[in-house]
């Protein structure tokens, strides 16, 4: 067992995961699709000596020479040859590859070709991937186990909880001594940094240090300022943005058809609320799988379900693909991989076209879960641009505005019959035979021309003001229910295979987690309660994962979103269980995660390096934009950093960390007094599924508003300049873990 991880490890070490997951996705399917058949070792006759299935065959080339120049697609003759530009050199010869095919090319070979494949030879005798079996003796599918925190040898160490009892023990291991609690000036600006996003004023400043510094009032003074940080409705501001990079939200759609998601802000203000609510996780993660599916107390609550689903529904989408059934199922792909990353830590989407490289998941796993979405209607109209679902979320009274609305319009157009059929009757007259005006209008009296028009302009006028029913973005089940759906041999839906019966990957199943699928409906309510389920080994370690990630900088599985076999193994295996065990003890709350984790030794230390220079807050206005755990020293000589823990993974201090994009802009403008507070609500300049750019190509998008970052237009493929200075990830996929790049 162990030897076959390391030599699946090994085959994949060198490539950053977001380089291996492209490969995995978009290039080595089309390569198998439409490449293999004249171009790899199992080619009856290879073409032209070129071999593209292992890495040195694309990078030696073929009889006339090498087709790849990593890094540079304007010299490579494959990219050359797949663009159909050149009569003489157009692959494959057949038909051309779809456009997004030839970006996709593009885009991997200015990334420098990353290729994991090995040679020939050893890629056909080479461990395929974990078997089932196998996969249940990983540590990730394995049940959680309820921890007891180790006993504390050292009675000096600070202990704030049990939490410390699991830091303190690795740190012994290493021979490494804690550094000492963090300056309370420091500590205000961490815990308001990392709850709301914002910095403290001078006054909650003061007001802190004084109840800090009173004689056994310490941790006293700590849980009131949290309890207070969390009441704030910037909170749910701060930890909504979080989740929202890993529902990858955006305001447009992106891609060739980079049109507006004009209700996606719904599903926004619902994270924010749902944080601020403190929603049970395992409420949050069934209501956005399932909420249509879910009983719901009343009208408001159903809207708020409905709403929920746009996790379901905010991804890109290729609305002008001609092939609409391909246009579904790579649909259906992306809610997949999607839901594979946030909830489970898992790259299911790599099981499309075959087996999973790596990770315990056969290509029938994948098409098991395809079949429960296959059976969810998304789209609510194939024809040449595809148009998305969008449920009504209106309340009773504003159904009687919309309603009032139509009846004015309705007296209006009955105002302006009356009135033509009265001028008209008024023209008939018994003068013998006389030609028929073609537009009796124009012998109409001229205070009747007037009224008429003056009824004409308050009809227009009345119809440009007309109240929409709100809707929001959402998912629905299918008409049509897919019961087994077959696999799509090498991704294609014109080859199939087997059918597969809708389920849940077989690695994860435990005996009290299986479910009978119902025939009326899609299976998503009994995979949201699967996922929500307490015996399920993924959801809860994931989730307690991300909200340490977000406290501390790093994750105890440094792979937020990758739990899997090239993923990172967590640095303290035996807390990450016992902080999911106690996460679902306390009805999932993250709240109380972050009262447990705020009240450790460990969150409350110092931070600092060896050879950092002192830098002490005064916690004034000016001070607004240090970094968020701000630089205390302590005596490098005992308790800073060593060679046995360079990267600090086991927490001897706090980490230092950059502030992220909306922090920084949202401390400048809070620091100014001209932050707008104003919480929710539509903020995007373009109507619903309008184009975000114009005829010039320029988005008109503007950012210069005061309110909070978190309510600026998120728009695919144009960032907002800053975010993309201060790492804003990509928001057309899942991100738990953002980059933090510093550049001296």
């Amino acid at each position: 067992m162990l030897a076959a991880l390391s030599a699946l490890r090994a085959e994949a070490t060198e490539l950053p995961r977001e380089q291996l997951d492209f490969f995995e996705k978009k290039i080595r399917p089309m390569l198998i699709a439409r490449c293999y058949e004249c171009h790899s070792a199992a080619a009856k006759k290879i073409k032209g000596g070129l071999t593209l299935d292992t890495r040195e065959g694309l990078l030696k080339g073929g009889d006339a020479g090498p087709v790849l120049v990593p890094g540079d697609p304007e010299k490579s003759k494959l990219i050359e040859a797949v663009r159909y530009k050149n009569r003489d050199l157009q692959m494959p010869p057949k038909s051309a590859l779809a456009p997004e095919q030839v970006r996709d090319l593009e885009q991997w070979v200015k990334l420098g070709a990353p290729d994991p494949r090995v040679e020939a030879g050893a890629q056909a005798t080479a461990k395929r991937g974990l078997s089932v079996q196998e996969g249940r003796q990983f540590w990730a599918f394995q049940p959680l186990l309820n921890q007891a925190p180790p006993p504390i040898k050292n009675r000096k160490s600070e202990i704030g909880n049990p939490i410390d009892a699991f830091i303190n023990a690795k740190l012994a291991e290493q021979k490494l001594t804690p550094a000492p609690p963090a300056d309370p000036r420091v500590f205000i600006r961490r815990a308001t940094f990392d709850l709301t996003g914002l910095p403290p004023t001078p006054e909650e400043t003061e007001a802190f240090v004084r109840a800090y510094s009173s004689i056994g009032n310490r941790q006293s003074a700590i849980g009131n300022l949290i309890d207070r940080l969390l009441a704030s409705t910037a909170y749910g501001e701060r930890w909504g943005r979080h989740w929202l990079d890993v529902a990858r939200y955006a305001d447009s759609n992106g891609l060739d058809e980079n049109v507006a998601f004009g209700n996606a802000w719904r599903y926004r203000d619902y994270v924010v609320n749902s944080f601020n609510a403190d929603k049970p996780y395992n409420r949050f993660v069934q209501e956005q799988i399932a909420g249509d599916l879910l009983p719901a107390k009343g009208t408001p609550q159903r809207h708020e379900q409905l709403t929920a689903l746009g996790f379901l529904s905010i991804g890109p989408k290729l609305l002008a693909e001609p092939d609409k059934v391909k246009l579904e199922m790579d649909l259906i792909d992306e809610q997949i991989e999607t839901l594979g990353r946030a909830f489970l830590g898992m790259t299911i989407g790599c099981a499309r076209c075959h087996d999973h490289k790596f990770d315990p998941l056969p290509t029938a796993d994948y098409y098991a879960l395809a079949a429960i979405f296959k059976s969810t209607h998304t789209m609510d109209d194939l024809k040449t641009i595809a148009k998305w679902h969008e449920p009504e979320v209106a309340t009773p009274a504003e159904h009687a505005v919309v309603e009032a609305h139509q009846k004015r319009v309705a007296e209006q157009k009955s105002a302006i019959a009356k009135l033509v059929a009265s001028a008209n009757k008024s023209l008939v007259t018994d003068k013998g035979l006389k030609e028929v005006p073609k537009t009796p209008e124009t012998q109409y009296p001229t205070n009747t021309v007037a009224e008429l028009k003056q009824l004409r302009e308050a009809l227009t006028t009345l119809e440009k003001d007309a109240p929409e029913l709100p809707s929001t973005m959402g998912v629905m089940d299918a008409t049509n229910i897919v019961k087994a759906l077959p696999i799509h041999i090498r991704g294609s839906h014109l080859t199939l295979g087997q059918p597969v019966p809708r389920g849940f990957p077989q690695v994860m199943q435990v005996a009290n987690l299986r479910a009978e699928m119902p025939a009326q409906q899609s299976g998503r309510l009994e995979l949201a309660r699967w996922l929500a389920s307490p015996e399920h080994p993924l959801t809860a370690r994931v989730m307690v994962n991300r909200i340490w990630r977000w406290h501390f900088g790093q994750g105890l599985v440094g792979s937020t979103d990758n739990f899997g076999v090239l993923g990172d193994r967590p640095s303290h295996p035996e807390l990450l269980d016992w902080l999911a065990h106690r996460f679902i003890a306390e009805g999932w709350s993250v709240k109380a995660m972050h009262r447990l984790i705020m009240a450790s030794a460990v969150y409350q230390r110092a931070a600092g390096a060896e050879g950092v220079k002192s830098l002490r807050v005064q916690g004034g206005r000016a001070a607004a934009f240090a970094s968020a755990s701000t630089l205390q020293p302590f005596n490098s000589s005992t308790t800073g950093p060593s060679t046995s823990d360079p990267e600090n993974k086991l927490l001897s201090h706090f980490p230092i960390r950059r502030l992220e994009a909306e922090e920084i802009r949202d401390a400048v403008l809070f620091v100014a007094g001209s932050l707008d507070r104003t919480m929710g609500g539509k903020t995007i300049p373009v109507k619903n599924r309008e184009f975000f750019f114009n005829h010039t190509s320029k988005d008109a998008t503007t950012y210069d508003s005061p309110r909070r970052a978190l309510y600026l237009p998120v728009v695919r493929n144009n960032v907002y300049d800053l975010f993309e200075q201060f790492d804003f990830p990509d928001p057309a996929v899942p991100n738990g873990n953002r980059n933090a790049t510093v550049v001296a």
